[in-house]
């Protein structure tokens, strides 16, 4: 698979699934730009990627700001002319019983998780339909097709990102562009290890027992790796994958049916 001379913008892209697949992208040839708030570990991914031969670039950016995201849509037109592939990877997570919900922390769950999708999408969809190629993959989660306890706001947000791909698939089906959620289950990633610091907050169980928790939700015994997810961002956006659209594709062992 090679996206020689596309170029790749991807939010969240300092850490975990965003890092993996910026590497993923980089190496399959793409010209990848990295987003996030994290300014120190974007520039130092942007300038391992170069290192090793790439041609990446990292912006710091809020992508729940539409300013921000105006700026940023700027700045890789500026540079690069545009974007053909557009990993929407930026997200948090939380979990409390609903009674303890804030409306402050539903907001900022659906502002990162949600918001950001669309205002990315909606700032470089434009370029990708000018030029008649694009892919937009969304970084959903498993909870984007099931629910669970504690998890409410996430799971609606996720559910909602899963909801969007879906709509906008059909929007843009003929014309070049293609849009696909990715749906993994617990991934071994520092969003992963806060969720486990929150079990054991609210549990008091040890963290070797939380962990097990988390484990035993895949029935193949184990978390997913990041890489792992990165695949399948890599998979959509080659040519040959033109004909997988408005599909929420599950990465998780085999936890829910397709």
């Amino acid at each position: 698979m090679r996206l020689d001379g596309k170029v790749a913008v991807v939010s969240g892209g300092g850490r975990g699934i965003g890092a993996a697949t910026a590497r993923a992208l980089a190496e399959a040839g793409a010209r990848v730009v990295v987003a996030a708030r994290s300014t120190g570990e974007i520039e130092g991914l942007a300038a391992a990627l170069a290192a090793r031969g790439g041609e990446a670039a990292a912006f710091s950016c809020d992508v729940t700001d539409a300013a921000a995201v105006a700026g940023l849509r700027d700045e890789v037109l500026a540079r690069f002319g545009g974007a053909h592939i557009l990993v929407n990877n930026a997200g948090s997570a939380d979990s409390a019983p609903l009674k303890r919900q804030t409306l402050d922390g539903w907001r900022r769950l659906f502002a990162v998780n949600v918001e950001a999708t669309f205002l990315l999408t909606q700032a470089f969809l434009p370029g990708m339909l000018e030029r008649g190629w694009g892919r937009i993959v969304n970084v959903a989660s498993i909870a984007g097709r099931t629910g669970a306890p504690y998890i409410a706001a996430y799971a609606a947000s996720k559910h909602a990102v899963v909801g969007f791909t879906r709509a906008l698939a059909t929007e843009v089906a003929a014309r070049g562009v293609t849009v696909n959620a990715l749906c993994p289950g617990y991934v071994d990633t520092p969003m992963t290890d806060r969720s486990l610091e929150r079990i054991q907050a609210a549990t008091g169980i040890a963290p070797e027992a939380a962990r097990a928790k988390l484990v035993a939700a895949n029935p193949q015994g184990r978390l997913i790796e990041a890489e792992e997810v990165a695949y399948w961002a890599l998979v959509l956006c080659d040519e040959r994958a033109r004909g997988v659209n408005g599909q929420a594709i599950g990465i998780d062992g085999g936890a829910l049916p397709a």
